[in-house]
């Protein structure tokens, strides 16, 4: 059975830091990714690592900000996120997918999220 579960939301100030973490079980991936879901708005890419590979990408609004890493011995892949933002304010998904993507649609196995909240 595939398990993505997340940890390491709540809530922070604006220009204070979290680090979620995601722990992966019953398969592997070939990336790993974390993406977000704003209320009313659509599920956004944030940030993946391929699992085999150093490939990492950010969207625009995180770079520089947000670091995605992955720790082999436990199975977890992790998002620091610091400088926080009001508008960093989301439920916090990890997902994981056998290819290399920043597309949601390509992502076949989603955690249930961890809430961020960020306040001004």
């Amino acid at each position: 059975q595939v398990q993505l579960v997340e940890s390491g939301g709540g809530l922070v100030q604006a220009g204070g830091s979290l680090r979620l973490s995601c722990a992966a079980s019953g398969r592997t991936f070939n990336t790993m990714g974390w993406f977000r879901q704003a209320p009313g708005k659509e599920r956004e890419f944030v940030a993946a690592r391929g699992w085999r590979s150093s490939m990492t990408a950010y969207a625009d609004s995180v770079k520089g900000r947000f670091a995605i890493s992955r720790d082999s011995a436990k199975n977890t892949v992790n998002l620091q996120m610091n400088s926080l933002k009001p508008e960093d304010t989301a439920v916090y998904y990890c997902a994981g997918t056998r290819t290399w993507s920043t597309s949601p649609p390509n992502f076949d196995s989603w955690g249930q999220g961890t809430q961020v909240t960020v306040s001004s």
